[in-house]
């Protein structure tokens, strides 16, 4: 029977205690083979502690009555015309102002989105790139696993770049977690040892089209963009005229036919 490789959500769900018994036990026995995913684990479960702890009195502290569900509902009920009116002004403001908001909401994606995405790219370069024991969850001897393991979990075909006319070997991929769902991140590396992260996944809007655009997070650069509705990006610690050359073959790979 095969196994279902442990993700990053597997191992947070672990720390925070909400995984089925079946999958706590595949947990556990992953975590006795990788004593450096094990020390990361408990590191993650000391933090929550930690919490707990600092935020127990507040917990204790009984609810404001302003907070108060049925307190709320009374005080709603005494103010009926208030509340309608107030609904209607904004029915009129929103019918005036639709195309402006149908702008922001399309800027919002184009860049706040983007910026999002290559912040999680960084964030994940950080977090992996250094890992010289587990970098990837799958390796690149099983592209065919990786590449239908992601597209599934992004409900997306994903296409798994190849760098090799860029002097860059595929190491392997996994999952990682984001405040938008998951994300799928491919690790590439050359004869010298330097590493290379592409993260994708679904945009919230899944029309969106960005041209591409340079983007630093502290040590870590590389450029983003967006096309058919699926944002990618490229980090690395090189030069961005290094960089690229790189992200320009990425998207004609993935480009969508």
């Amino acid at each position: 029977m095969n196994q279902r490789p442990i993700t990053e959500d597997d191992l947070h769900a672990y720390v925070d205690q909400v995984l089925e018994p079946e999958r706590r036990a595949e947990v556990v026995s992953y975590l006795d083979d990788h004593p450096d995913v094990a020390s990361r684990v408990a590191a993650f479960a000391t933090q929550r502690e930690q919490l707990r702890g600092a935020l127990a009195s507040i917990a204790d502290e009984p609810l404001p009555a302003e907070l108060n569900l049925s307190h709320i509902i009374e005080g709603r009920k005494r103010r009926p015309l208030r509340l309608w009116g107030a609904i209607a002004a904004m029915l009129l403001l929103g019918i005036g102002g639709l195309g402006g908001w149908t702008m922001r909401s399309v800027l919002q994606d184009g860049s706040n989105g983007l910026s999002a995405l290559a912040q999680e790219a960084a964030y994940s370069y950080n977090v992996f790139a250094p890992d010289r024991v587990r970098p990837v969850e799958i390796r690149a001897s099983n592209s065919a696993e990786l590449t239908q393991w992601v597209s599934n979990r992004l409900k997306q075909a994903v296409k798994v770049p190849d760098l090799s006319v860029s002097g860059y070997r595929l190491m392997g991929g996994r999952l990682v977690p984001t405040s938008h769902g998951p994300a799928a991140m491919f690790m590439y590396d050359d004869d010298r040892g330097d590493r290379l992260v592409v993260l994708t996944r679904p945009m919230s809007n899944r029309n969106l089209d960005t041209p591409m655009m340079p983007q630093s997070t502290g040590d870590v650069a590389g450029f983003v963009w967006a096309e058919g509705g699926m944002g990618y990006t490229l980090v690395g610690q090189l030069p961005g005229d290094t960089l690229k050359p790189i992200a320009n073959e990425i998207r004609k790979q993935t480009r969508p036919i």
